[in-house]
């Protein structure tokens, strides 16, 4: 697994390790933990720590985006 993006929120920009951004779950695992939290601007990111570090897996449009002409 690799972050998404290059450590940045493709939304806003805002940097993956930096604050703000709000815990929403967290889970244990076999191999670690899932962490799920919203971005600054809205976006609902799956963060994986395990024995290689956290990482941003997955990540959602901020609330009220409007997908791209690509995505649909």
């Amino acid at each position: 697994m690799t972050s998404t993006t290059a450590g940045r929120c493709p939304h806003c920009g805002w940097p993956d390790a930096a604050e703000p951004f709000q815990v929403v779950s967290r889970h244990g695992t076999a191999a670690g933990r899932t962490v799920w939290t919203r971005c600054g601007c809205g976006s609902l990111q799956v963060r994986v720590s395990d024995d290689r570090g956290t990482r941003v897996v997955s990540r959602g449009r901020p609330a009220g985006a409007q997908p791209s002409p690509a995505s649909r």
